[in-house]
């Protein structure tokens, strides 16, 4: 990629150095944390990862998204530390029906705002149960060899956020590039947010790889 801290590939990587950074922002953002891998690896300590969550403790004028795929790392770490601060949203991606069962170990996570990441999605994903969930995120896949969405799964989880009263924003249609399809369904974008709280520019940032 050409970045210095993408060096090793997709090995896992530790950047202790930048963790401080959201310190040194004076201007409040949303901070996607690490974009490009997962807070909840198995190769990461929970003594690392609470060093993360303390540190997004005190740089508390930012919102934080942490989204997994190990949604039972989450639930472990969250028994063991004490609730999650109400600026850090905790998130879990579902892709396919088969991954459903996060939603359920997301929803035992103690935290204010939960979300699911639906992206990309690979199919459609039926009946949701969407108790205590804030926020969707939907979004088809991108690059060289995407495999396409359908509108109707997309539509599918969309009438159901407006059933259950969850938050609903679609991403992106997808295609060679994340650009490539746009982002209008049904003719309107679709921009909603968890709560009140106005949504800063987005920063996507990785503290480990």
């Amino acid at each position: 990629m050409g970045v210095k801290k993408y060096r090793n590939g997709f090995r896992l990587t530790i950047h202790k150095d930048a963790l401080d950074e959201p310190l040194h922002w004076r201007r409040p953002r949303m901070i996607f944390v690490n974009s490009m891998s997962d807070l909840f690896h198995e190769k990461l300590s929970f003594a690392f990862i609470h060093r993360c969550f303390q540190l997004m403790e005190k740089a508390n004028i930012h919102i934080y998204q942490v989204l997994t795929k190990r949604p039972e790392r989450m639930l472990e770490y969250s028994r063991l530390y004490e609730k999650i601060a109400d600026h850090i949203w905790m998130g879990a991606t579902v892709e396919s029906p088969v991954y459903k069962r996060r939603i359920d170990l997301l929803r035992k996570v103690d935290a204010s705002t939960r979300f699911v990441s639906f992206e990309p999605l690979l199919g459609s994903l039926g009946e949701l149960d969407l108790t205590e969930i804030s926020w969707a995120i939907v979004g088809g896949e991108s690059g060289p060899n995407h495999r396409p969405v359908d509108g109707e799964w997309i539509r599918e989880i969309r009438d159901q956020c407006i059933e259950q009263n969850v938050s609903f924003f679609f991403k992106q249609w997808g295609g060679p590039t994340p650009r490539s399809g746009g982002r209008i369904l049904d003719g309107r974008t679709w921009d909603e947010y968890p709560g009140s709280r106005t949504p800063f520019e987005p920063l996507l940032t990785s503290t480990t790889q």
